[in-house]
């Protein structure tokens, strides 16, 4: 028994403007697609339930290519530090939190962002050791490549001031040479290290509220990267299977592994079936360079607003190189985030000697500051892009100060990689921005900043069109892992996933893009959200 979804605009994203009139679904997957009246005569009882779409929009699910779904998940159950845009009032949440719990306890917070404040300096320990004297205190900064932290914090973690920076990491200090409690990268394993272990139940918790706010924002799946933060590969992934399998919350994982518990997952990976329908193992994360927020980002020139440095190299060539070679040996991909151009190339030369196995595809994340010779090298790679284009919105206009006027001609320029024929994949890097696919596709489209009422436009021959933007979020993101035979298109054979909307993205005006509202995900044939007429729109 199947069900036909009829009265509504559906898009098949095969061809750009493509529509059919209705679809006939069974077992999860697209059976049919053509007229209403020709479906019903041929299916006929087989037909177990008729959904009318009212009028609505139809397109295959989104699927954010990458995210940290546990840690989106976390910012409904943490202090979400995001949405504060004033230095001051970020302190006071902070003192708010502290006095409601108890002293020695662990104060973390999530997301926080100077660029947005009035004076952009970063959290330091001297103001935290004024406000919480008598807890620890973590803040991660909205990149996740850097934190900010307490002396109490620093106690903790054994780091004083001789303990000498870690290999891929900086402990910040002033100007008079002391440590401020900001570190960055590798620095903030220090304080990974000796925090609190998380609860099995805080995991699932996580893990839950990310799937069901993702399933609000219309994502039927993502590409997620969490198995080693929260006690190891084996305990994260039976969150997974507890929630998305057993309590049948259905969404599409696909599992990026960090290399640091790939061994792990190799123990492990003869219990773990290659293609299982909601869950699957994907490529190798490896991380090559820090965030351009704390300058970590690996240039290949200083960067303009400090030229002390050029950024931050996570792993030498040579390690890199190694561990590019140890996924191989596993017959994986890997999956590396590269923000900076040098450390675009790094990849480069790590994956051009030791290619990725036959069937089976790279990705480079971010892949945010680029040049000419190196789009050159990608486009004879195996590989895909995966871009974040709501970091437009996000990181200009201070970015070109950070960067070089001068030096951007091929920096956050999406349209130019896929006129180059690169293939790219459309996610958010949740939670460091929200998992919200038209936030993603409006700054795709038009290159600017929503809270800006001057819609000042960054980059105005970048701009992608409504069909290349909505096809990074669904074609893109099917392609980055091998799965285009079967998602990402409304065609027969594919996975009844959709995404349904009440505006149709290519007829409306681009700016009212962000005042769509999600109606319907449909995962596996299910519906997973519906919205309510009550329920009110939030970003």
């Amino acid at each position: 028994m199947g069900k036909l979804w009829f009265n509504g605009t559906i898009y098949t994203m095969e061809k750009e403007g493509e529509t059919v009139e209705s679809i006939f679904t069974k077992d999860g997957f697209i059976i049919e697609t053509g007229p209403v009246a020709r479906l019903r005569e041929k299916y006929g009882n087989g037909i177990e339930e008729s959904i009318d779409l009212k009028g609505n929009v139809l397109y295959p699910g989104f699927v954010d290519s990458h995210m940290h779904l546990i840690g989106y998940g976390e910012t409904f159950i943490r202090m979400d530090l995001s949405e504060i845009h004033n230095r001051r009032n970020v302190l006071h949440a902070i003192e708010k939190k502290v006095k409601e719990t108890p002293a020695g306890h662990w104060i973390i917070g999530e997301g926080w962002n100077e660029n947005l404040w009035d004076s952009p300096e970063i959290l330091t320990r001297i103001e935290l050791d004024e406000i919480a004297p008598n807890h620890p205190v973590m803040l991660k900064r909205v990149c996740r490549h850097a934190v900010s932290v307490n002396s109490l914090a620093l106690n903790v973690a054994r780091i004083q001031e001789d303990t000498p920076n870690p290999e891929g990491g900086i402990i910040d200090r002033d100007a008079n040479g002391r440590i401020n409690g900001f570190l960055q990268d590798h620095a903030q394993e220090l304080i990974f290290a000796v925090l609190p272990k998380v609860s099995e139940d805080y995991i699932d918790h996580a893990l839950e509220a990310g799937i069901e706010n993702a399933w609000k924002r219309g994502l039927v799946g993502g590409h997620t990267e969490d198995l080693s933060y929260y006690g190891g590969f084996s305990r994260t992934y039976r969150a997974f299977k507890r929630i998305i399998e057993n309590k049948k919350k259905r969404f599409r994982a696909n599992l990026l592994i960090h290399h640091t518990v790939i061994d792990d997952w190799k123990k492990e990976a003869g219990q773990i079936p290659v293609n299982e329908q909601f869950i699957e193992s994907g490529a190798m994360k490896i991380f090559a360079d820090g965030a351009l927020g704390g300058r970590t980002a690996l240039l290949s020139h200083p960067y303009a607003d400090d030229p002390s440095t050029n950024g931050v190299l996570i792993h030498s060539l040579e390690e890199l190189t190694n561990l590019v070679g140890k996924a191989r040996k596993y017959d994986l991909p890997v999956a590396v985030h590269a923000i900076g151009d040098l450390a675009f190339e790094y990849v480069l030369r790590a994956i051009e000697k030791f290619p990725v196995p036959a069937g089976k595809r790279d990705r480079l994340i971010h892949a945010q500051i680029l040049r000419k010779d190196l789009i050159e090298r990608a486009k004879h790679l195996s590989l895909i892009l995966d871009i974040q284009p709501r970091f437009v919105a996000s990181d200009f206009p201070w970015v070109i100060e950070r960067i070089g006027k001068e030096k951007m001609k091929y920096d956050y320029a999406w349209k130019t990689l896929l006129e180059e024929g690169l293939h790219c994949a459309g996610g958010s890097d949740a939670p460091i921005e929200p998992a919200d696919p038209l936030l993603g596709i409006h700054a795709a489209v038009t290159r600017t900043n929503p809270n800006d009422p001057d819609r000042k436009v960054y980059g105005e021959k970048q701009r992608l069109t409504v069909y290349e933007a909505v096809s990074l979020f669904t074609k893109g993101s099917a392609y980055a892992i091998c799965h285009e035979h079967d998602r990402g298109l409304i065609k027969p054979g594919y996975t009844a996933d959709f995404t349904v909307l009440d505006k149709d993205l290519f007829k409306i005006p681009e700016h009212e893009i962000l005042s769509v509202n999600v109606r319907i995900t449909v995962v596996n044939e299910e519906k997973v959200y519906e919205k309510q007429h009550d329920e009110k729109s939030s970003q």
